[in-house]
């Protein structure tokens, strides 16, 4: 069976990709995955300390065949953790699929993730690290977004609706 998503949601830690996720599959009518979940239940662990334990490489290992996996076998709204994309054959797959890449300025993410330590790459100098890891990251956001929706003062259902909007989705 290959199953495609409806949507797959992408964007830094903290930019809501779980809670928009949600929403968008209730209000679509269908499922709601993340990558992210999948990978903690497989190995019994957090994120957090398997990046601790074995390493980010280790780490992104995990996660692509968590990604290659859901994207495979879900029909409804799946949503990837923040460093997925990095992964060159992660973005291959997700050519052609519907990908809305949720954006935030570093203002908007020092209030939403407190830029804390359980994020662990952002541990050292919370602000000017997420600047880095959003200059590294947001041109292969941008790569493989179908839509680009910015998360900045909005609530999730405003983020949501404007996903919608951006996709000329009808909802359920």
């Amino acid at each position: 069976m290959n199953a495609v998503p409806v949507v797959v949601l992408v964007g830094p830690m903290g930019v809501g990709k779980s809670t928009v996720g949600q929403l968008l599959a209730e209000r679509l009518g269908v499922g709601y995955r993340d990558t992210d979940d999948d990978i903690v239940a497989e190995q019994g662990r957090s994120i957090a300390e398997i990046f601790v334990d074995e390493g980010e490489p280790d780490f992104r290992a995990i996660e692509k065949r968590a990604v290659r996996r859901a994207l495979a076998e879900h029909d409804g709204v799946l949503a990837l953790g923040g460093g997925a994309i990095l992964d060159e054959d992660t973005r291959a797959l997700l050519t052609g699929q519907r990908v809305v890449y949720l954006s935030m300025d570093v203002e908007e993410a020092v209030k939403r993730t407190g830029l804390n330590a359980a994020r662990p790459l952002l541990a050292v100098n919370p602000r000017k690290q997420w600047r880095e890891l959003m200059e590294a990251r947001r041109h292969l956001y941008e790569s493989i977004a179908t839509a680009v929706v910015s998360t900045d003062g909005r609530t999730p259902e405003e983020v949501t609706q404007a996903a919608l909007d951006a996709l000329e989705l009808k909802e359920a």
